[in-house]
């Protein structure tokens, strides 16, 4: 017959069960070619990349609105670098609304595209993890 355990007295030192006690049997994985870890850093990667990347994308076109509202000079080559990469990252955005005032054009304009860039790559990267096995 089994001996009910006696209830712990003034003075006992507790120990804990090891792990393998408390814990029932899982029946091993077939084994794949890939071992899960790496498949789980090949996931973690791609969400990274994703977004990573439209977050630059979005920092480019915010770069770009606050350089056309503090009148930055358009002969300089980094204000001709990030329009052109703004311009081409705006996704149809740039224009819009049209206001009377061209600076608080470009910075609602952009501002709305650089906002669509980080909802975009939030969606993409839940995505990502959401569908790996």
């Amino acid at each position: 017959m089994s001996e009910t355990p006696k209830p712990p007295e003034p003075g006992d030192k507790l120990v804990a069960a090891p792990l393998e006690q408390t814990r029932p049997h899982r029946p091993a994985r077939p084994s794949a070619s890939r071992p899960p870890g790496l498949w789980r850093q090949i996931v973690t990667f791609a969400v990274w990349a994703v977004k990573a990347a439209t977050r630059l994308a979005a920092l480019v076109v915010v770069l770009y609105a606050v350089f056309t509202v503090f009148r930055a000079n358009p002969a300089n080559t980094w204000y001709q670098l990030v329009e052109s990469l703004a311009t081409w990252l705006s996704l149809g955005l740039a224009t819009l609304f049209q206001l009377a005032d061209d600076r608080w054009e470009t910075l609602v304009n952009y501002g709305m595209a650089a906002a669509v860039w980080l909802i975009l790559g939030s969606v993409v990267a839940s995505l990502v993890r959401r569908l790996a096995p």
